[in-house]
């Protein structure tokens, strides 16, 4: 079983994801997106997802996505395999133009 990452490893592993943050428990981000567009990214996001079996949160908004991820079979905290996601998900975005 995969263990919990304390807050300090955690910002070392996000340090290169530009807009990712973590308060310890989760890894997240918010992206500025137009609503057809944000759907669209969260669609992409849910591929990711389901490609690496990690489903964290992504929640569309008139003007944005929030993503959040933690593992829930640490109780929500923040793993190592939680960070390719997040590599994943910010690689994409560019091709949704969100910011």
């Amino acid at each position: 079983m995969a263990e919990a990452l304390s807050k300090e490893p955690i910002q070392e592993r996000i340090k290169d994801l530009p807009g990712w943050s973590t308060d310890g428990r989760k890894i997240e981000r918010s992206y500025t997106i137009r609503h057809i567009p944000g759907a669209a990214f969260v669609a992409h996001i849910a591929v990711i997802q389901d490609e690496l079996g990690h489903h964290s949160d992504a929640t569309l908004s008139c003007r944005g996505v929030h993503v959040s991820i933690s593992s829930s079979d640490l109780g929500g905290y923040v793993a190592e395999h939680d960070v390719e996601p997040a590599r994943r998900i910010e690689s994409a975005a560019g091709a949704h133009s969100a910011q």
